[in-house]
């Protein structure tokens, strides 16, 4: 019988009896569980680079007091909370998980920088919005950050249930992509918006009530709203008449002139007067974005104002600094940073509010009403009613369907 050198101890029976083939040879191996120059190692050292940096997240290493490192595993929700979190663009839905859960998986996917990412924060946005909403975000502020909004348009559009948004100073114009969105049902929930300083014509806010006048969607239930330093005028006012639950109304630093016909077109179609004191809500102190995703919109804009860097050349460095260049940046820092502060310093506060139906009015309200009582007492009951029947005829005449508003049912 062959028995190679390599194997251990060979017993074989015969006739009875058990016997010991390899008991006559000198070098019987022993058998050890470990040999005695076995040390401890862990396998994702000797893992790829790649592979060995997403396996250390299952480890967590901590010294003990003699300065050892040790180890320890982390539990398996938490590592399932890893696993999902980088691979959140693939889920298909989170409805139904519940929002304690939702909210550590939001901070995972954060760390991970899923959002800030172009190919995945649109999808891993909307995974989180279609089912929890206001809880990622309530409260959304772009003041004075156009660039954000253009880079960041497509992640933008995916937040919903939106129950303030504040887009002064962006300068979008009418044509703006952001108002497809801003009109959209996603929308239907917003209450506050400011569009001051955006250059809006009368064109714009045509286009911004049309899903509310002609189809009865979009912004049904907004109470606030803000059109300060627009080039809009009372032709423009005539649009906003489609939003009922109106409250209050920033005009300010518009082509719109305050006269005895303006105010008796609000009070008579939006039931509003107007404030002698400025409102409090246009000054945009509680301006805040909040909700899960408020780290995120930081991320964003710290991402957006990065400049990159660009070869140092001589002769392009001697250009910025003798040409074109330099004199155009310093009369748009001169603008922005004086010609803004007097602007805002000029404009006469112009705010209307609505009139309480309770009977109970402000005591804007009430000192504006008893200056027109006043006005009457002293015979100028007749000129007030021709004026107010000549100016406010056109503005409160009920608008059909014309062609342009054709042309934005086709948009939309």
């Amino acid at each position: 019988m062959y028995v190679s050198e390599g194997c251990g101890a060979v017993y074989v029976r015969e006739k009875g009896e058990l016997r010991c083939v390899t008991a006559d040879r000198n070098h019987s191996p022993q058998h050890r569980l470990f040999n005695r120059d076995f040390s401890f190692q862990l396998c994702i050292d000797t893992l790829p680079a790649a592979s060995r940096s997403k396996r250390r997240d299952h480890f967590i290493f901590t010294y003990n007091k003699e300065g050892s490192l040790r180890y320890t595993v982390k539990s398996l929700f938490d590592i399932s909370l890893q696993f999902i979190a980088d691979h959140i663009e693939h889920v298909d839905s989170l409805v139904g998980f519940p929002e304690q859960m939702a909210d550590k998986l939001f901070s995972a996917a954060e760390e991970r920088h899923k959002f800030t990412e172009p190919h995945t924060a649109p999808r891993a946005l909307q995974v989180f919005c279609e089912a929890y909403g206001e809880l990622v975000l309530r409260s959304l502020c772009l003041r004075n950050r156009n660039l954000l909004i253009s880079e960041r348009l497509d992640e933008i559009r995916q937040f919903q249930n939106l129950e303030s948004l504040d887009l002064y100073g962006c300068r979008l114009g009418d044509n703006h992509q952001v108002f497809k969105y801003i009109t959209s049902e996603t929308l239907a929930s917003l209450v506050k918006l400011f569009l001051g300083a955006n250059c809006l014509s009368d064109a714009g806010l045509q286009r911004l009530t049309a899903p509310v006048r002609v189809m009865k969607k979009g912004l049904e239930n907004l109470q606030l709203l803000e059109l300060s330093e627009n080039p809009i005028t009372e032709k423009g006012l005539g649009y906003i008449t489609c939003f009922k639950m109106l409250q209050k109304l920033d005009i300010s630093g518009t082509n719109v002139t305050v006269n005895v016909s303006l105010k008796g077109f609000f009070r008579k179609n939006m039931r509003m007067v107007l404030s002698e004191t400025p409102l409090k809500e246009f000054g945009h102190s509680d301006c805040k974005t909040e909700g899960w995703a408020e780290q995120v919109i930081n991320q964003w804009e710290i991402t957006a104002s990065e400049v990159p860097k660009k070869d140092p050349k001589p002769r392009t460095n001697a250009l910025r600094f003798y040409g074109r260049e330099k004199f155009v940046r310093e009369t748009l820092n001169s603008c922005s940073g004086t010609s803004d502060n007097t602007k805002k310093d000029k404009v006469v506060p112009i705010h209307f509010s609505k009139v309480d139906l309770c009977g109970t009015s402000s005591t804007a309200e009430h000192n504006s009403l008893s200056s027109t009582v006043a006005a009457v007492q002293k015979g100028k009951k007749r000129r007030l009613s021709t004026e107010e029947d000549q100016s406010s005829a056109p503005l409160s005449k009920r608008q059909s369907l014309s062609a342009e508003d054709l042309d934005l049912l086709n948009s939309y």
